[in-house]
């Protein structure tokens, strides 16, 4: 007969109240996962609370997330594979269609983006300054002044005094 005064012969420990020490049981998991969250657990101070929650809550809706991903995957197969025939017999008439949308959505971007470049020719040329026009009269003047370098350095050259082509290096 197990002894009632006796604490040691009971065979499950039971928790001290207004104590921070919580008894561990005689069977321990090896898992990763388990042993990560205690130690998560064990080793954060009071003023790391909130990186934790932040961590819980990071695999909570990663989870969620997870769960979502695989019901819409699921769904999209399923969908598809119930409507497989009807688009297999349609098929002569997708064929052409997409091929039609396909050229209209991309003769339509084509003419915008033509319109786009000539509106800004236009008001660039009537000094109006659009949008980065400091960029390309900077580019400009780059390339004047690469070229009146060359040509300097070319007419030395053609009339038999060749100038350094880096001066004052």
């Amino acid at each position: 007969m197990a002894d009632r005064t006796n604490p040691s012969s009971h065979t499950q420990q039971r928790p001290i109240y207004n104590s921070t020490t919580v008894p561990r049981s005689n069977t321990t998991t090896n898992h990763p996962l388990s042993s990560l969250l205690r130690q998560l657990l064990q080793s954060q101070s009071p003023n790391h609370s909130g990186q934790l929650f932040g961590f819980l809550a990071f695999f909570i809706s990663g989870g969620i997330l997870l769960l979502l991903t695989g019901i819409t995957v699921t769904a999209f197969v399923l969908g598809f594979i119930a409507f497989l025939p009807l688009i297999i017999i349609s098929s002569p008439i997708w064929i052409p269609l997409f091929l039609i949308v396909t050229g209209f959505l991309s003769l339509a971007g084509l003419i915008l983006a033509t319109g786009a470049v000539v509106s800004w020719l236009y008001r660039y040329f009537k000094g109006m300054h659009p949008l980065r026009s400091d960029q390309v009269d900077y580019a400009r003047s780059r390339i004047h002044d690469t070229a009146a370098h060359v040509k300097d350095y070319a007419g030395g050259y053609f009339h038999g005094t060749l100038k350094d082509a880096a001066p004052g290096a």
